[in-house]
């Protein structure tokens, strides 16, 4: 089989998986030397001969983030790292195009995750594309001579790429989906709020769409909070002397400083999309409300349990419901309205309650219902799906859906969620989430009803999956007039 494709930048030769083609370590921008680390994303230069496609490029600059995982990043790594990766099943054409943006809080993430490997939604029968895109400070920090928001352009650039080039795979790039998680899941979000008239994409996917977005002064603001410990001016010259290391390794200090007053900000990490009025203007659901992104399919979904992974080892004097909602910045009265919608629950249960629905669950929720309010086709869900791991501590956790969505059964991701082999019903509830994925991706049907204000029907996936109406309907009317906040 001739495994050479020819892109507009060059020739490059991928590999056989069984009926699949894969290629890796594509560039879809310059190499981030110098200055560039923090300017927006150039175009790659061309090259002659057939270029080797058979691995991965190096990752974006950035520091481990769970202990006790291999770093993804090592000084000294490569910097043509701005790549993307293709699975194509048949390179005949015309197939459906699903392009995937890590999560990572913006602090960090891979393309290259073995949970990411796009094999098994490619067999059936899309081309799957995953992207590097800068996090950290390169990424979304503040530079006082540069765009902000430059790990969103980074993605309009892989996308722009894939629109271009992706026909050479097999893919229609007029039949394109964009799908995430978390930071992932904010960046659709983002996208589709923003640029979604720029054509790019049909279809988008935003799982676990996070509260991760701040005003042009609170990025000045935090960017100064890491860059002061470096001493350096905030231009891209300036910033591009430092060594990545010394950059990233000034993010861990701020943090802590942040959550010694949390309260004062947005946000509980340093790095967020920037309200900026050029790649987004106000919060995606808001534009989405107005008709941003009226023309393009949305599904958008939550897990039951999101903030479990963020809670379940704290001691229970840290779950303090008053205590997090005076650092959310919430009326106090929330809490009440908590305990009377949930009667009997307990303090360490309503604090990850209370975190689940604000970082994740509204946030998705409102992109649904805004995208419906704004004229959009909208589909809602709920992965409520448990973790046995850790005598079922977890829940239906942040991150848990992720293995589903690729049908990845072992992976970096899934030993602590899963707490040892994949359980019994994972590849047939994974096999009806991906099925669902691919049908949305090919059609714009997930094979559950859109979601309406009228009836606000939602899938849940769990064993088995079953269509509610408003699935989260106590939290939902406690957050209404959030709504726009």
């Amino acid at each position: 089989m001739d495994l050479v494709v020819r892109t507009e930048y060059g020739a490059v030769r991928g590999t056989a998986d069984g009926e699949l083609s894969v290629f890796k370590g594509i560039p879809y921008a310059a190499p981030l030397d110098g200055a560039r680390r923090f300017q927006a994303p150039l175009a790659p230069e061309r090259w002659g001969g057939v270029r080797d496609a058979s691995a991965f490029s190096a990752s974006v600059p950035q520091l481990a983030m769970v202990p006790g995982l291999p770093a993804v990043w090592h000084p000294g790594d490569s910097t043509d790292c701005l790549s993307l990766n293709v699975w194509t099943p048949d390179r005949g054409g015309g197939l459906p195009v699903m392009v995937w943006l890590h999560g990572g809080a913006f602090l960090g993430g891979t393309s290259d995750a073995l949970s990411y490997d796009g094999a098994g939604l490619a067999r059936a029968g899309v081309v799957v594309v995953t992207v590097n895109y800068r996090v950290g400070y390169e990424g979304f920090g503040w530079v006082s001579d540069a765009p902000a928001n430059r790990g969103i352009l980074d993605q309009l650039a892989a996308l722009h790429w894939v629109h271009n080039n992706i026909a050479a795979f097999g893919g229609d790039p007029d039949n394109l989906t964009i799908f995430g998680e978390s930071a992932g899941g904010t960046s659709v979000a983002t996208l589709l709020g923003g640029s979604a008239g720029t054509g790019l994409f049909r279809r988008a996917i935003a799982q676990s769409v996070g509260s991760l977005f701040c005003d042009e002064d609170e990025s000045r603001e935090l960017g100064e909070l890491i860059i002061g410990r470096l001493g350096v001016r905030a231009t891209a010259e300036a910033l591009g002397e430092l060594p990545p290391e010394a950059v990233h390794g000034a993010q861990m200090p701020a943090m802590m400083e942040m959550n010694q007053n949390r309260s004062a900000w947005t946000n509980a990490t340093p790095y967020a999309v920037v309200l900026d009025g050029l790649v987004l203007s106000e919060l995606p659901w808001v534009a989405l409300r107005g008709g941003a992104g009226r023309g393009v399919d949305l599904i958008s979904g939550y897990l039951t349990d999101e903030g479990r992974l963020f809670t379940v080892d704290l001691p229970a004097e840290a779950q303090d419901p008053a205590e997090l909602a005076q650092g959310l910045r919430l009326a106090p009265s929330m809490v009440d309205e908590y305990r009377t919608g949930f009667p009997g629950i307990g303090d360490a249960d309503l604090y990850t309650l209370m975190v689940s629905d604000q970082v994740f669950r509204m946030p998705s929720l409102w992109c649904a219902e805004g995208h419906a309010a704004g004229g959009g086709r909208s589909y809602l869900y709920e992965f409520a799906w448990p973790s046995p791991a850790r005598g079922g501590a977890l829940g239906a956790c942040h991150g848990l859906d992720v293995p589903f969505t690729f049908g990845v059964a072992e992976s970096e991701l899934t030993q602590p969620m899963f707490g040892g082999a994949p359980p019994p019903e994972f590849e047939a509830l994974s096999g009806e989430l991906r099925k669902a994925w691919v049908s949305f991706a090919a059609t714009g049907d997930p094979g559950w009803p859109p979601y309406t204000t009228a009836d606000r029907r939602a899938r849940v996936w769990n064993v088995p999956s079953t269509v509610v109406a408003d699935p989260i309907a106590t939290s939902r009317k406690i957050w209404q007039r959030h709504f726009s906040a």
